[in-house]
């Protein structure tokens, strides 16, 4: 594994040199070594995989940068640009707000052969009003506060609300592949469905599975998958 910075972004590429990588973008409350297991997968196939650090996440932590899609998109665009230049051939293997960050980021296609989606966030919005509902927070409410924090540890802002709204995801065109738990408590079933409808993604359901694939068996489950789409 090698590390280094991309325009001041921490990030590690695994695997020995070849034409092809795979831009691994991680979720919440993980980082950019979470993408060595799959570079198990990738790397044993003859590909390298490049991963980042999100802002506040990994190296980043407790840096300037906040985690938020005005920031996190052109920080995600500016990796994929090198990434062409060092690459002839990019894949794209996210986790759950990695996969909408990406769509924000990559919906012309940016020359991606294949993505792999894993519990992704689809429909921000969506989920955004889901937890102002689980926090009985009300529109008018969170407008006139601006953020409110919650107990399940998330902070609900108004302005990323907006940004949901007018930032919709319209243009996809890369073949993807869905990954999804049956008992995701976090995203719903419906969304991922119609995703996959709207946009000809071909959707896998783990019905024991969970937002974050992390027993033995959900593991295995992730790698056979992987083994499969990759």
């Amino acid at each position: 594994m090698e590390k280094l910075k991309i325009q001041g972004i921490p990030v590690a590429i695994y695997g020995e040199p070849s034409e092809k990588v795979w831009i691994y973008v991680h979720g919440k409350q993980s980082a950019k070594e979470a993408a060595g297991r799959f570079a198990q997968t990738a790397c044993g196939r003859g590909c390298q995989v490049l991963s980042a650090d999100l802002p506040e996440h990994g190296e980043r932590s407790g840096g300037p940068v906040p985690l938020d899609p005005w920031h996190a998109v052109p920080e995600l665009r500016e990796i994929s640009a090198w990434a062409s230049r060092r690459w002839e051939r990019k894949a794209l293997r996210c986790t759950s707000l990695g996969a909408w960050l990406s769509l924000l980021a990559f919906g012309d296609g940016s020359g991606f052969d294949k993505a792999l989606f894993v519990s992704p966030v689809l429909d921000m919005e969506l989920l955004i009003l889901d937890m102002m509902q689980w926090a009985n927070v009300s529109e008018e409410l969170l407008q006139e506060a601006g953020k409110i924090p919650t107990d399940f540890g998330e902070t609900l802002s108004w302005e990323y609300l907006e940004y949901a709204r007018t930032h919709k995801v319209t243009d996809w065109e890369t073949p993807t592949s869905i990954l999804y738990a049956g008992g995701d408590t976090l995203i719903r079933r419906e969304s991922v469905e119609y995703f996959a409808r709207c946009f000809g993604a071909d959707l896998t359901v783990m019905e024991e599975g969970e937002h974050w694939f992390h027993t033995p068996e959900q593991v295995a489950f992730l790698r056979r998958w992987e083994e499969a789409n990759a």
